[in-house]
């Protein structure tokens, strides 16, 4: 699932993100929405930790929920 993807369907995805990124505030949320660089930049900001590691957790989350995705897809297919 590539950003463009993640921001469309953010609504859906918001509560994965909140429960990854526990320190976020719902200012921080409504700020974020969907975007990338303003994820990053409020990992950043909560957890204290580098951009290179900002993005690497954005991105790891976001492979997982392609995953999650893939899953559903996938599970929904064997069962219809």
């Amino acid at each position: 699932m590539n950003w463009d993807q993640i921001q469309g369907k953010w609504k859906q995805l918001a509560g994965s993100a909140r429960e990854q990124w526990g320190k976020l505030t719902d200012s921080d949320w409504e700020t974020v929405a969907g975007k990338k660089d303003q994820l990053i930049g409020r990992i950043q900001e909560r957890y204290g930790v580098a951009k290179a590691e900002a993005e690497k957790q954005a991105d790891a989350w976001a492979h997982a929920q392609k995953e999650k995705e893939s899953e559903q897809k996938s599970h929904s297919l064997t069962h219809t």
